[in-house]
């Protein structure tokens, strides 16, 4: 991750701070995912009868692009010099957009909104992410994380 001195975070609010490379979202991590949650929904496991579906294919379930997030915003995500640690502080919001189609390939756009010092030395920053879906003009969702970082 990207670091900048914290008396410049607010340097970058308002920014694009950039895309992540394409990520397949292949069959195989659907199935994990179902595994890990136990949501064995037909649509998302099953491709015999999810063809049959307005979508003609199995979509990955909205919380698994979800998930995503945190992989993807790795590289891309600023965080003050001297981090000590970084916590998922929660979401402001969350819109799902549309499904993912099996095979399809993601990246998330991260623009940073706001970088707020809550107390000495822990600051929450809070970014915009974009899940685009390749070929497609409408993206997966929309949603505004929140980090709490502590310096």
């Amino acid at each position: 991750m990207p670091s900048v001195p914290v008396a410049e975070l607010n340097n970058y609010v308002g920014k694009e701070l950039g895309r992540s490379a394409w990520l397949t979202v292949d069959q195989q991590r659907i199935n994990q995912f179902a595994e890990c949650t136990g949501d064995h929904q037909f649509i998302h496991v099953d491709p015999v009868k999810a063809k049959q579906t307005p979508f003609g294919s199995t979509i990955a379930h909205g919380f698994l692009s979800l998930s995503l997030m945190p992989m993807l915003m790795e590289d891309i995500m600023i965080m003050p010099e001297g981090l000590k640690m970084a916590v998922n502080y929660g979401l402001d919001s969350l819109r799902f957009i549309q499904p993912v189609k099996v095979d399809s390939k993601v990246r998330l756009v991260v623009t940073l909104t706001d970088a707020t010092e809550k107390n000495p030395g822990q600051w929450l920053l809070k970014a915009r992410a974009v899940l685009e879906i390749e070929g497609e003009d409408k993206p997966a969702y929309v949603a505004e994380p929140l980090t709490l970082c502590f310096v």
